[in-house]
């Protein structure tokens, strides 16, 4: 409640009518029959249940696991969690009495209400995505049952109203609606007005995700991108690459020692775009979307007596990049045609990232005015379900403005589709080895 406490401040909270958010994907939270939490939660970039995931992929089988949630297993969602706490930790899991994800469980100290969201939901592995419930096949697979989930909803209805104690604790008034919300990067669809069929956003946050929204349900044959359900009540497909402005964070902090990003990348000119020699595998904690290996790390190679520190950064803004467009490339295997995508999160503050994005895809790219996506996303939800705006898709209409639009330069675009050619081949050829360093 501390949080937001402090969001609320400058504000005049006896104007507030309604709370929403964009959450933090795929954690578990688990309580037990007094709702208490029962164990720390196991987030979104855990990579602990390399052996549930394998379990569900390759014995349970691949196929099932699509027909009944039309997605395979990866080691962030939550249902593999659930295993491995089964396996490692039994006398935890038979106490759990309510299976949340984060944001849930803050909605829940909130309303009394145990709910989830449909775009949050369908990252647990349990939700049978098209039909919007959960699946029994799942659930027994799992050894859950239908009583420890909580009541499913669309991302922009209202749960609940905030509890009189907690309203008075906030300094709010009663009586105050609190919305489902979404996952964030469902939320950052909607914060970037990515709502319409066949839209596309970019975010290049903690970790990198490409979004395609969807009218229709649909689920992709690769198993490489997430379908899941959308924030607007309709679906998206979705890649994510686990580590993306973490990997610029990571190297500037751990390996230069130094904060001043904008620093490191001033003498980055155009001329050196798609020149570089020097490659970087993104892998810092596996990898997701499209290989799903636990076991690949990050990799920088090419080295040379002549690499200076301004090629080492450049190569780990264009290997996030590189690995982005591994999912724009499934996308466009299954006939999506992606002409231009919004693009939001910390690493789209940096003017050098941006180019560089643009050019690798090859598409023009739009920076929306409103920089934080999720939180702007949970913010509209809750218009929506306060009534102020009728639809998502209108209050994306009304709200959501473009800053400025990127284009990809030909001559640059050229290079740095050699440079990917280049940078294709580089897991193939070292996947065999990452387990044998993990």
């Amino acid at each position: 409640m501390d949080g937001i406490g402090e969001l609320l401040q400058g504000f005049d909270t006896a104007s507030v009518v309604g709370i929403g958010c964009g959450g933090q994907m795929h954690g578990l939270v688990a309580l037990d029959e007094n709702d208490r939490v029962i164990r720390p939660a196991i987030l979104w970039n855990d990579g602990r249940t390399a052996d549930a995931v394998d379990y569900l992929n390759n014995v349970i089988g691949k196929d099932k696991l699509s027909q009944y949630t039309a997605n395979i297993a990866f080691a962030g969602f939550t249902a593999p969690k659930l295993i491995w706490m089964e396996q490692n930790e039994p006398e935890n899991f038979r106490r759990i009495a309510k299976i949340m994800l984060p944001k849930d469980y803050i909605n829940y100290r909130l309303t009394g209400v145990h709910s989830c969201d449909y775009s949050d939901a369908s990252g647990i592995l349990l939700l049978d995505v098209q039909h919007k419930t959960w699946s029994k096949e799942m659930m027994e697979i799992c050894h859950v049952r239908l009583d420890q989930m909580p009541k499913l909803f669309e991302s922009y209805e209202v749960v609940g109203e905030v509890k009189p104690e907690i309203a008075d604790l906030l300094g709010i008034p009663a009586g105050v609606k609190v919305i489902a919300g979404a996952g964030d990067n469902a939320a950052a669809a909607v914060g970037t007005g990515t709502v319409k069929d066949g839209s596309c956003n970019i975010s290049l946050g903690t970790s990198g995700t490409i979004f395609i929204s969807s009218d229709k349900f649909s689920v992709d044959p690769y198993n490489a991108l997430h379908s899941f359900a959308h924030a607007n009540g309709h679906y998206h497909l979705m890649g994510v690459v686990l580590s993306a402005a973490s990997c610029n964070k990571w190297f500037c902090d751990e390996i230069l020692k130094t904060k001043d990003y904008a620093g490191e990348q001033k003498d980055i000119s155009d001329d050196r775009l798609g020149r570089n020699s020097v490659f970087f595998l993104p892998y810092l904690m596996g990898e997701r979307s499209p290989i799903n290996d636990t076991d690949a790390r990050g990799t920088l190679i090419g080295l040379s007596m002549d690499t200076s520190r301004a090629d080492l950064v450049q190569a780990v803004l264009e290997g996030v990049s590189f690995a982005i467009r591994d999912s724009f490339e499934i996308a466009k295997a299954l006939n999506i045609p992606i002409e231009k995508s919004k693009l939001c999160g910390g690493g789209a503050k940096s003017p050098l990232w941006r180019k560089i994005m643009a050019n690798v895809l090859n598409i023009p790219l739009e920076i929306p005015q409103a920089e934080e996506g999720p939180g702007y996303g949970g913010a509209m939800l809750a218009m929506v379900g306060t009534g102020e705006y009728e639809s998502v898709q209108a209050c994306a209409d009304a709200l959501v403005k473009t800053a400025k639009v990127i284009e990809p330069d030909p001559e640059i675009a050229a290079r740095y589709e050699a440079q990917y050619q280049k940078f294709k081949k580089i897991y193939p050829a070292l996947k065999s080895t990452f387990p044998e360093i993990r």
